[in-house]
Formats: structure tokens, sequence, C-alpha cells
């Protein structure tokens, strides 16, 4: 979904997507069939490929996803998945795929928190295939922290920070309205950070991509940490046996306003901005907003009249 690329990599891997048509597999179940898996013969392919979350397309044709004709290749990155994007069908698809068994089961929370979260600011995959594999349409953008194994580049999140301050107040206002339907759905932040968010420079849209972690909260945590960036991450992401709520989203949604809002040149937001993301990212959880509500409507009175 990112205009950057990396190397290219030696695979084969490839996915088979089989649909009705040239916009979406979706379609609810049909009797007899199973509401989380199903079996697609693939034809060309000479095998089969599962289509999640309950989707019963008419079989007429096979569209083929191939890793050795990218048009781009993400294949440094931490998480062990293997992205790329592809032609196919008169479209462009973002096209990713596990590696190890983390990374699995990472896109299969993946695919899981996508079944239950829409909002227009939110990249969802229009297929989910075993795998899993998970293809979204493609977006022009660039990230706006390019992190790979090899070290992050921020170079476009420097130019984002140049922009005009109306455009980064309704940037951030989106990535706010996206996490009011997270929460709505039950979901809580894990491992938000700049690298999540796409930004289309000619339109002036902001996208937010790469959800993987997203997780039902509230839930208690069973391991010394959760994945992260430590520029964004609240302090109980790093404490086993505390307790992640809506509290830790609206601490990481508070790093956010500080990141973008701040500048090489120092702070470009408000005082009232300011302050909001202050209290958003107080150390102790009940000392910050209750909820991203609370946090989204604090923000809103900060920005001009429309």
């Amino acid at each position: 979904m990112a205009a950057s690329t990396t190397s290219a990599v030696n695979s084969n891997t490839s996915a088979y997507l089989v649909g009705a048509d040239d916009t979406s597999t979706r379609a609810t179940p049909q009797p007899g069939t199973d509401a989380t898996t199903m079996r697609l013969t693939t034809g060309a392919a000479g095998g089969t490929r599962a289509l999640r979350r309950g989707y019963a397309p008419t079989l007429l044709y096979v569209m083929e996803l191939p890793l050795h004709s990218a048009i781009a290749v993400f294949d440094a990155q931490d998480s062990d998945c293997v992205s790329y994007g592809v032609e196919a069908s008169g479209r462009r698809w973002f096209v990713k795929t596990a590696t190890t068994v983390p990374s699995r089961r990472s896109l299969l929370r993946a695919a899981r928190f996508h079944a239950a979260v829409q909002h227009p600011a939110i990249v969802r995959p229009e297929h989910v295939l075993d795998g899993p594999t998970l293809v979204y349409p493609w977006h022009d953008g660039t990230v706006l922290n390019h992190a790979t194994v090899h070290g992050s580049d921020r170079s476009a999140l420097y130019r984002f920070q140049q922009l005009p301050l109306r455009d980064v107040e309704r940037a951030i206002d989106t990535i706010l309205d996206a996490h009011l339907a997270v929460t709505a759905a039950g979901y809580v932040a894990v491992d938000l950070y700049d690298g999540c968010f796409l930004y289309d420079f000619l339109a002036r849209r902001l996208r937010l991509i790469d959800l993987d972690e997203y997780r039902p909260g509230p839930f208690t945590l069973d391991t010394d940490r959760l994945p992260g960036s430590r520029r964004y991450m609240a302090p109980e992401e790093f404490v086993r046996g505390a307790v992640i709520d809506q509290r830790t989203t609206v601490y990481i949604l508070g790093r956010t306003i500080h990141h973008l809002l701040d500048s090489p040149h120092g702070w470009r937001g408000s005082h009232h901005q300011q302050q909001v993301a202050v209290r958003a990212t107080t150390t102790t959880p009940a000392d910050r907003y209750l909820d991203v509500a609370a946090l989204a409507a604090a923000w809103r009175t900060t920005l001009p009249n429309p």
C-alpha cells in the first residue's frame, strides 16, 4: 500500500484468488458451509485456497497474485511477513503473507480485527486466503516511518511535519475518529506508531495500515511487554500483569498527537493541544482521559471552527 519499496526476494510465493468478478469475493455464507473457512477450488492453481470470514463467492474466475511479478516488494520487515504489490484483474493489490508461526498468528489476528472494525480510514483486506494471506486494495501514499530490520526512515514524517497546520490537524482527527470505531468494536490499540500512517501527500489523505496487533480488550498482559515502538507505547505495556484497556489506547493516541504536531523546529500546535497531549500521556492510567471518546472530544475543542 505504500510507495516505498525494498529489494526483491527469491521466492515462489503466490496467492490465488477466486471470485465472481473484479471487485470482491464477499458474500453471505451458503447453507452447509463453514462460516470460518471454506475451500475454494482454484483450477489453474491445481489445488485449493481457503477464503476466511464466511464468504461464498461464485467461482467464475481465477486471479493469480504471484510474488515474482510484484510491482513492489517489502521483505525486510521485523514482523516476519513478506508483502508485495501486484497488478491483477485490472486492479492493484497489496498482498501480505506470513513466513513464521508468530507472523501467522498476527495475520489471523488482523483478519479477526478487520472483520469486526470498519472505518473509511482503516484499510481492510478484501480477501483473506488460507495461510493466511491477506489481500488488500492498493492505495498510493508513503508511510511516515518506513521501518525495517535495517532501521527507520522517517523522512516522510519530517515532510509531513512541514505541511500546513490545518492538514496535520485533519490527519490527527482522522486517526482519533478511526479509533472511536476501534473502541466501539471492543478493541484496543497495540503496536500503533507512525509506520501505520500511510499519507497521500497529493490528496492530503491519511489512511491506517498494518493494525495486525490490535486485540479485544481490556485484557491482562501475560508477557513481559507488548510489541510496538517505545516512542508510542504506554508504561503499562512493559508490565506483566498490567491491564491494557482504553486508557492505554488514549496514551498511544496522545503520543501520536505529540509526534505529528512536533517538528525539528519545535512544537507546532497550540497550547491547548499540547495540554491535551500531556494529559493523555500521563504515566498513571487513572490520570488520563477515561476513554478514546473523551480524548477525541477534548481534541476537537482545540480545533478552529469549520
